[in-house]
C-alpha cells in the first residue's frame, strides 16, 4: 500500500474516476473533487471545522421540506446560483438579461386576458405592466406566453402565507398580434429571505443582512426560443446594491412612470412599468428530432417548456 501525500491523495481520488461512464458527469466530478481538495489545503481545515461544516449541511438537509429549500437558499446567498445563471446566460444569442427563478415559483397559475390583474384583493398600490416581447432582433413574438408572479407587500408569497388567496398575485399572459402584453398588480417591496434557520445563522455570521429588493418575476417562452427566466427590480430600493442573493442587475432595474389612462372616469390613473422582453433564439437540434409543431401541437410544446423550466427550479432564486 503506497504512503499518500496531499498531492497523491488527490491523484488517487481523480483516478478511481477513470470508468465513469457518462462524460459530462465525469468532467464535473473531477473538477469537483480538485476544487474540494484544493479548498482543504489552502484553508488548513482542520477535522473539527470540517465536521462542523457537515452539521450545518446537515441542519440545511432538516429544515428542507415540500415549501422551504434551504439548500437552494444556501446556494443563493453564495452567489452560486447566481453564477450558474450568468455562466448559462452568456452561452445564448443576446436577448432580455435573465436571472434567478427562486424557490416561490408555482406551475400552473391561471391564464388571464391582457389587462387583467394578478392582485384580487391584495391591498397595496396599483401598478400596470406593459411592453412587448420580441426576438433578438427586436421582431415581435405573437402569442409569446409570460407567466408572473411576485411576493405581496407585506413581503411573503401566497405559499408562505395562509391569509392569501390561492395563486394570488400569479398569472400567465399571452402576447397580442404585435408581442405586446400588459397586465396589473400592486407595487411590490423588498423583503429578507427566510432567516431563521441555518442559512440565516450563517448569513449573521458573516455580518451580512437577508433582504432581497423589491421585484416582479417572469418566466417568458415561446416557440422555438429559450425560456426567458428574469425578474424586474424596482429603481431606488434601498437593497439594490445589495441584495442578499445577488440576484438584481442594472439591465433589469426599471422605474415607476405615470400611466397614459386610468380604467374608469374619475379614477387615478396608476403607475407604470414598461418592459419589452426579447428572447434568444433556441439552440438548433437535428430535424428528426425537432419537428415543427402545428397549432393543434401546442400543449405538448407547452408542455416541454414546463419541463424545462422545472429542471431549473432547484438552482436558482
Amino acid at each position: 500500500m503506497k504512503t499518500l501525500t496531499e498531492n497523491g491523495l488527490t491523484a488517487a481520488a481523480l483516478a478511481r474516476l477513470g470508468r465513469t461512464p457518462n462524460p459530462r458527469m465525469k468532467q464535473i466530478m473531477t473538477a469537483l473533487i480538485r476544487h474540494l481538495h484544493g479548498f482543504v489545503r489552502e484553508t488548513g481545515l482542520t477535522p473539527a471545522e470540517w465536521k462542523t461544516g457537515i452539521e450545518f449541511l446537515t441542519a440545511v438537509g432538516h429544515i428542507t421540506d415540500d415549501k422551504r429549500q434551504e439548500f437552494i437558499l444556501l446556494s443563493d446567498t453564495l452567489g452560486v446560483s447566481a453564477m450558474v445563471d450568468l455562466v448559462r446566460h452568456r452561452r445564448l444569442e443576446h436577448g432580455t438579461d435573465s436571472s434567478l427563478l427562486g424557490p416561490f415559483y408555482r406551475d400552473g397559475a391561471p391564464e388571464q386576458p391582457l389587462g387583467a390583474s394578478i392582485a384580487g384583493n391584495t391591498p397595496g398600490e396599483a401598478i400596470v405592466l406593459r411592453g412587448q416581447v420580441t426576438d433578438a432582433h427586436g421582431r415581435p413574438l405573437a402569442d409569446a406566453l409570460l407567466d408572473v408572479w411576485q411576493a405581496a407587500p407585506n413581503g411573503r408569497y401566497e405559499i408562505q402565507d395562509e391569509h392569501q388567496a390561492g395563486m394570488n398575485l400569479r398569472g400567465r399572459f399571452r402576447t397580442n398580434a404585435d408581442g405586446r402584453y400588459e397586465f396589473r398588480s400592486v407595487k411590490p417591496k423588498s423583503y429578507p429571505v427566510p432567516d431563521d434557520g441555518p442559512v440565516g445563522m450563517l448569513l449573521r455570521a458573516q455580518g451580512r443582512h437577508p433582504y432581497r429588493p423589491a421585484h416582479i418575476h417572469f418566466i417568458v417562452t415561446a416557440d422555438g426560443y429559450e425560456p426567458l427566466i428574469t425578474a424586474l427590480y424596482i429603481a431606488g430600493d434601498s437593497y439594490i446594491e445589495s441584495d442578499a442573493v445577488f440576484g438584481a442587475k442594472q439591465w433589469l432595474t426599471v422605474g415607476y412612470h405615470k400611466s397614459r389612462a386610468a380604467k374608469g372616469k374619475g379614477e387615478r390613473a396608476p403607475d407604470a412599468i414598461e418592459f419589452d422582453f426579447a428572447l434568444a433564439a433556441a439552440a438548433e437540434t437535428p430535424r428528426s428530432r425537432r419537428p415543427r409543431p402545428a397549432r393543434s401541437a401546442r400543449p405538448a410544446a407547452r408542455s416541454r417548456q414546463r419541463r424545462a423550466i422545472s429542471g431549473n427550479i432547484y438552482s436558482n432564486i
